[in-house]
């Protein structure tokens, strides 16, 4: 996972996530969880290849701009005790 200067929003570059046609409605809560998932997963996949995990910074803003605080807490709590019921 990234470490935690890279959780602070960089100064003057932190916007709005745009628009996404999967989640037109108002509710942007599947938005959230999907953009948490996508983030771990696109971290594993790195991992993996042995790559920078640079690429998965789009999904990191976006859920941490979308979800509440206490939703990824929980969430990073479930991953670690291997309660998640997200598929990663």
């Amino acid at each position: 996972m990234l470490d935690v200067a890279a959780q602070k929003p960089p100064r003057g570059n932190w916007s709005t996530p745009p628009f996404d046609p999967r989640f037109p409605n108002q509710n942007q809560t599947r938005n959230c969880y999907q953009n948490f998932l996508d983030f771990h997963r696109c971290v594993k996949t790195m991992r993996r290849r042995g790559k920078s995990e640079q690429p998965c910074e789009y999904y990191f803003r976006v859920y941490r701009s979308l979800c509440p605080i206490s939703w990824v807490q929980r969430w990073n709590e479930q991953i670690k005790e291997g309660t998640f019921a997200g598929k990663i």
